[in-house]
């Protein structure tokens, strides 16, 4: 189990790095990089973080997009449905483990806003609308860095999702409620 658990975290990482460095839209390639790694399919959830990216809508005013594309993962596999909407504990879980990711996020860059993680790994923020700053962020490395961001968030977002889906198991193992209709349709298979 380590050995896979260890080649989906890779996956994840390497996947959204990958589809950062190619495309952008940070938000977004958290989530096929999370998606990918745990063979999960929805372009409904995917489409949803279109507008995520450096810290809302290009502004880095917001929270990193990376984050936020881990955390809607989270919530679209843990998160309250529409049929449980007036159960205000049902979505407890997915805003624990949001938490959790986080906390993890903010220990590593300090920071879950895009503007203070550019500053921290590049010295400076960039307005991605101005021509002249788009050029300037991409002669800091701004791919580079933003990919390796997006790498983490993914790792990190499976790791949580990999020790709920565990979690669960035991739980279930143990004679404990679990509800197994929450993964289907959303999970072809954990490799």
């Amino acid at each position: 189990m380590k050995n896979s658990r260890d080649a989906v975290l890779g996956s994840a990482f390497d996947s959204a790095r990958r589809y950062e460095k190619n495309y952008t839209g940070c938000a977004q390639t958290t989530i096929a990089g999370i998606f990918d790694a745990l063979d999960i399919e929805n372009d409904d959830v995917f489409r949803s973080a279109s507008g995520l990216a450096d810290g809302l809508g290009l502004t880095g005013d917001g929270s990193c997009g990376a984050l936020v594309g881990g955390s809607i993962v989270i919530s679209y596999l843990f998160g309250r449905e529409k049929k449980d909407f007036a159960d205000m504990m049902k979505p407890m879980r997915s805003y624990i483990m949001v938490k959790k990711l986080h906390d993890r996020f903010v220990e590593q860059y300090g920071s879950c806003r895009c503007y203070d993680i550019q500053r921290h790994l590049m010295g400076r923020t960039f307005n991605l609308y101005d021509p002249a700053e788009l050029e300037k962020a991409m002669e800091a490395k701004m791919l580079d860095h933003c990919s390796k961001v997006v790498g983490t968030a993914a790792r990190m977002a499976t790791e949580l999702i990999l020790e709920e889906m565990e979690r669960r198991k035991d739980e279930k193992q143990e004679g404990g409620s679990y509800d197994s209709r929450r993964m289907e349709g959303k999970r072809r298979s954990i490799r």
